[in-house]
């Protein structure tokens, strides 16, 4: 059992920065994946990170603007978003636990088990 808590979400204006955390407790993860949700659309992948290999995925429009990192104890991590769009606007999340069979699929809403309550992160121009 783990859960997952975000925070670090505001409104601020484009161009400024904010850093997300999510922090698990009950356990340790070997990976945690950033997803976000703007009203009217799916959840979708925003990035990723997995200790095994330390690889790190950000999807294609957050690329260069966003990182995404895992504290030693692998309790804790971090979206670290750079010059903020309006587009960035959504609810993130972070979620853990990937679903046996699902680990060709780790970028589906539909494979994790654990999630956070959510931060909302509202970007103005």
């Amino acid at each position: 059992l783990v859960q997952l808590a975000e925070s670090g979400g505001g409104s601020v204006q484009a161009g400024e920065s904010l850093r997300l955390t999510c922090t698990a407790s009950g356990h340790s993860v070997n990976s945690m994946t950033w997803f976000r949700q703007a009203p009217g659309k799916e959840r979708a992948v925003v990035a990723a990170i997995y200790t095994g290999s330390g690889n790190t995925y950000y999807t294609g429009s957050v690329k260069g603007r966003f990182s995404v990192s895992l504290d030693n104890t692998k309790t804790t991590a971090w979206l670290q978003m750079n010059s903020l769009k309006p587009e960035d606007t959504a609810m993130y999340y972070c979620a853990a636990d990937l679903k046996p069979g699902y680990g060709g699929k780790w970028f589906s809403a539909e494979g994790y088990n654990y999630w956070g309550q959510g931060t909302q992160v509202t970007v103005s121009s």
